[in-house]
């Protein structure tokens, strides 16, 4: 019985070493935990960078001498930064391979979240959260890619995991940043640096993952993603043109909208209840709720979507509890204000949805990274003219009636594009369609 199991393992290494398509070595269990390991404090990682600034954002303009204005554009900054730097991720992805990116960029989270509150001057903050965004950015785009090598059969699962990891740092980073700076001394600056030390731990998973990149194979992590890639698969992978497929652009659309619909209710939902007469700290508690709903159904619904032929019906649930959150903010925010919050933090699960469809929308890991890149950087450069206007439609009609009835409109588009995203399709039959 022994020779048997030894008889196809030589060809294997032969065709390896001949430098043809070679397959995936096979996965060693440590390896897996590590990069379960990897993701989720990745996952974590991604938005304290974001959550713990708007915490601390009066003590911060007062401390670098910020005027209004620009403190309000600096809430504009990060879906800038995503959109800019997350189209660098698939190249760099091709040429160190896509964990050894990732593993960069939590070092550069780390960096810029360690020196960004001790160089003196606005220009300093700025640039230090650039090089923190930067790092937020490619592993945004990443973190699908890395989901489709490792876990190909369980990419709803995993997705669910990661999405719920990340609504966990990103809740967890707001709730936790005021209380942790008064307990620290009450100085900002060291309000803000403690969280580089969670993304120095996040560094540690992806080290050995770098070194074990797959015997020695020249091939880049993301081309081999999908295990056995002939060289052929490769060069149309290489020559996707992702802008020839309506599935791609429906996904940008919708990953635009809804991070618009999240955006705006992270800036302004509490001031909505606020002047509705709700107080203060019950009006941040409701925030909090909006933004805890996310780590249960940031797990279950990638599950559910992967399961489903076409993902139009989750997505036009999660639309439908965002009209009805929308439709109580005006006509009773305070009344409902819990239900509110509620029903629109369902809503904003609509995240996990379409990083979900990422992964389902693209045949190969090349895919996968270019339609991720495509549909992040695309839909960060959507969502960032919704906060500004919303703010000011308030300022000059003086109410929150203006800014509700855009909410609720941009979320019919919302639905459309979702629907048109979920088809069961790629964008790579698609693109060889238009050729």
């Amino acid at each position: 019985m022994t020779p048997a199991p030894t008889r196809p393992q030589a060809p294997a290494r032969t065709h390896a070493a001949d430098g043809t398509a070679e397959k995936k070595p096979p996965t060693r269990a440590w390896a897996t935990r590590l990069v379960i390991v990897g993701i989720i404090l990745a996952a974590l990682n991604l938005r304290p960078a974001i959550t713990s600034l708007g915490s601390l954002m009066e003590e911060v303009r007062v401390g670098l001498g910020m005027s209004g204005t620009l403190a309000g554009l600096l809430t504009s900054v990060p879906p800038l930064c995503f959109a800019i730097f997350g189209v660098m991720a698939p190249r760099l992805a091709r040429r160190f391979g896509p964990s050894a990116v990732v593993c960069a960029g939590m070092a550069a989270i780390a960096t810029g979240l360690a020196i960004r509150p001790f160089l003196g001057g606005t220009v300093g903050f700025l640039a230090a959260s650039a090089l923190a965004l930067m790092g937020i950015a490619v592993s945004n785009v990443l973190m699908p890619v890395i989901v489709k090598r490792w876990f190909p059969e369980k990419v709803g699962s995993m997705t669910g995991l990661y999405s719920m990891a990340l609504a966990l740092g990103t809740s967890t980073a707001a709730a936790v940043t005021v209380p942790m700076t008064d307990a620290l001394g009450g100085n900002w600056r060291t309000g803000l640096a403690v969280w580089a030390v969670l993304a120095v731990v996040a560094v540690v998973p992806w080290v050995p993952l770098v070194r074990d990149r797959g015997a020695g194979s020249p091939a880049s992590a993301v081309a081999a993603s999908a295990g056995h890639v002939p060289a052929a698969v490769r060069r149309e992978d290489a020559d996707l043109r992702i802008t020839r497929s309506r599935t791609a652009w429906a996904l940008a659309c919708f990953f635009g909208l809804q991070a618009t619909a999240a955006y705006i209710t992270m800036g302004w939902m509490p001031q909505i209840f606020r002047d509705a007469g709700v107080p203060a700290g019950e009006a941040g508690v409701l925030l909090a709720v909006t933004m805890a709903m996310g780590v249960p159904l940031a797990f279950v619904i990638p599950r559910v979507a992967t399961r489903l032929p076409h993902q139009g019906p989750v997505v036009m649930v999660l639309g439908a509890c965002g009209l009805a959150g929308y439709a109580g903010l005006y006509l009773a925010p305070a009344g409902g204000a819990w239900v509110w919050a509620l029903l629109l933090g369902v809503s904003n699960c609509s995240f996990p949805l379409a990083l979900t469809m990422v992964g389902m929308r693209a045949k190969s890991g090349a895919g996968v990274a270019k339609l991720s890149a495509f549909a992040q950087s695309t839909g960060y450069l959507i969502s960032i003219p919704g906060p500004i206007l919303v703010g000011v439609l308030y300022q000059h009609s003086g109410g929150w009636e203006l800014p509700i009835v855009l909410m609720a409109a941009l979320m019919v588009p919302q639905i459309v594009v979702g629907v048109l995203a979920g088809r069961n399709r790629t964008v790579e039959d698609e693109v060889a369609a238009a050729a």
